[in-house]
């Protein structure tokens, strides 16, 4: 090997980092949830943010006051809103009700509301329901004499409304005479009470009465 060659590599070497000196590209998710920091909070955002938290129709006056600006320019911003909602095809609109400002969805969409309406009123639990429901959470596996025997009261009718709400379901039968079936809760039991397991039920101390 000639020194002109050697030369050369000496050159090269000295140019090129070595790999585990290179630090790595930082990865970005594409789940990384949204901050502050990645977009600009104006007048308009938060006029949208507590219309859309609000389960009853806002003044401008009440809006001023919450957001910070004046009636002018919330209304300004509700107009802004609504023309935005409008040119992105939105399903609802700030409406002016009662005096007051609210989100509402446009009523050609009244059709697929009254079916979640529907919904949401045959899912509702009586107290009756509710107390029976609990007693299935807490004990379960639980068979039908012992939660009639807690409640004092027969059973049968309110287990199988909700067995039919799919709240409670059969999950064996018990290991005693007349091989009775057990009863327990479903997936769709945490769900709807936003548990990730049933070791998330609250426990029994916490939820008697203090004393006064």
């Amino acid at each position: 090997m000639t020194e002109k060659h050697e030369e050369i590599i000496e050159t090269k070497t000295q140019q090129e980092p070595l790999a585990q000196d290179i630090e790595p590209a930082e990865e970005h998710s594409e789940n990384t949830p949204e901050t502050e920091e990645d977009f600009e909070i104006d007048i308009q955002s938060v006029v949208e943010a507590v219309l859309f938290a609000s389960d009853e129709p806002l003044s401008a006056v009440r809006l001023a006051n919450i957001v910070d600006a004046t009636t002018q320019q919330i209304r300004t911003a509700v107009d802004e809103l609504n023309e935005k909602y409008k040119t992105n095809r939105n399903a609802f609109r700030i409406e002016k009700i009662a005096g007051g400002f609210q989100m509402l969805t446009l009523s050609p969409f009244n059709h697929w509301l009254k079916k979640l309406l529907r919904v949401r009123s045959e899912s509702k639990l009586s107290p009756a329901a509710l107390e029976t429901l609990a007693i299935i959470a807490y004990k379960q596996p639980v068979i039908r004499a012992d939660v009639e025997a807690i409640r004092g009261v027969a059973a049968g009718e309110m287990i199988r409304n909700l067995m039919y709400k799919g709240l409670v379901k059969v999950i064996g039968k018990a290991e005693i005479v007349g091989r009775p079936m057990l009863y327990g809760t479903t997936k769709k039991f945490l769900e709807t009470f936003g548990l990730n397991s049933i070791k998330d039920l609250p426990k029994i101390e916490e939820l008697k009465q203090p004393d006064n």
